[in-house]
């Protein structure tokens, strides 16, 4: 059987499953899918705990970006409507973090939908860093696009704890998502991160138009970084973009790539994002008991989500507890996505094959 033999893997022989075994796990007919919910949520349980994160963001610049990623509606290239504005003042970003602090939360995200920061977006937000480090005593992580060595050790020196940079998708089918940076320039980016000392956040959509093989592709390719969290996207189309016309996972595909991740990333925080309201419906909760560990709540950068007291109360309805370690139910500065670190991870070692 199987799950049975992945049981005993991760859970008896704790060693992380090869693909052959993930495959056999993902050939299992939707039919029996509680089975896949029930094993990955034990393997959550096993490896992260009960705990459950909670996120938030603001979108702290909007639009005119350079690259073409065929799901954002943030692209200089398409035709979407998005509201367009430029990066906060450091008076904004610092209420924020005030605001942040104020919930209870440890950490706190600065994000840009840029391809890279040029020098002078790359000094204000080490200045917004610092200041924020100053005036709240928060934990401060960036999402900024492609780095080079030299700016992703400035970040390092100058506090930056965790970086989020996604691959977005598999290597075999980025290129039909974007053609203005490659998948291999995201990879290089992941590894300067945690080269220069930073903790790597680093995720993706699921429901580009992938095949389940690639969409395991891609859980395999992500668990080669190593990455402390893996943010979960379930793409939700845009008006305007090249995917606007693209039909959605169903939700039972949806819970399925998320236990099959928990299977191949057992000690990562998974966190739903956007999309999930869209896709999962009614079975959000099924999406936690899956294997997620992590959710956004509150409105995404340009698409409404749902309130975090909507979310309190699925949690409280599961059993699920809210996590008190780093990053409980924190806000964040986000015009990308920005991700945090798991309370409680065990990590073993990462087998591609």
């Amino acid at each position: 059987m199987p799950l049975a033999a992945a049981e005993r893997a991760l859970l008896v022989e704790r060693r992380p499953l090869t693909r052959d075994e993930v495959d056999a796990a993902a050939a299992l007919p939707l039919d029996e899918l509680p089975a896949l919910v029930a094993l990955a949520h034990k393997v959550r349980l096993e490896y992260c705990g009960p705990e459950v994160e909670l996120e938030s963001l603001i979108n702290a610049k909007s639009g005119a970006c350079s690259e073409d990623c065929a799901f954002c509606s943030q692209s200089a290239l398409f035709k979407t409507g998005v509201d367009v504005y430029p990066f906060l003042d450091l008076d904004e970003v610092l209420a924020a973090a005030r605001a942040t602090r104020d919930v209870g939360a440890t950490q706190f995200c600065i994000v840009v939908a840029v391809r890279g920061p040029e020098e002078r977006l790359l000094r204000k937000v080490i200045e917004a860093v610092d200041l924020v480090q100053r005036e709240t005593g928060l934990e401060v992580a960036c999402s900024l696009g492609l780095l080079t060595p030299e700016q992703a050790t400035r970040l390092a020196d100058a506090g930056v704890r965790r970086y989020n940079h996604n691959l977005e998708t598999s290597r075999e089918l980025f290129p039909t998502i974007c053609s203005t940076h490659s998948w291999e320039d995201r990879v290089a980016t992941a590894r300067l991160a945690i080269d220069a000392g930073m903790e790597l956040c680093c995720g993706g959509i699921l429901g580009m138009g992938e095949t389940l093989g690639q969409r395991l592709d891609f859980a395999f390719e992500l668990a080669a970084l190593g990455p402390c969290e893996v943010p979960i996207n379930l793409l939700d189309p845009r008006p305007g973009t090249p995917l606007a016309e693209q039909t959605t996972l169903s939700a039972r595909e949806a819970v399925q790539a998320i236990a099959l991740f928990r299977l191949v990333l057992p000690g990562t925080w998974l966190r739903l994002a956007g999309g999930r309201e869209k896709v999962l419906g009614e079975l959000q909760g099924m999406g936690l008991l899956a294997g997620a560990n992590g959710l956004i709540v509150g409105n995404y950068l340009t698409t409404t989500g749902r309130s975090a007291e909507e979310d309190r109360a699925l949690l409280e309805a599961l059993g699920m507890p809210i996590a008190e370690g780093p990053g409980e139910g924190r806000f964040i500065v986000d015009a990308a996505g920005a991700h945090s670190l798991p309370a409680r991870r065990v990590s073993i070692p990462v087998r591609v094959e």
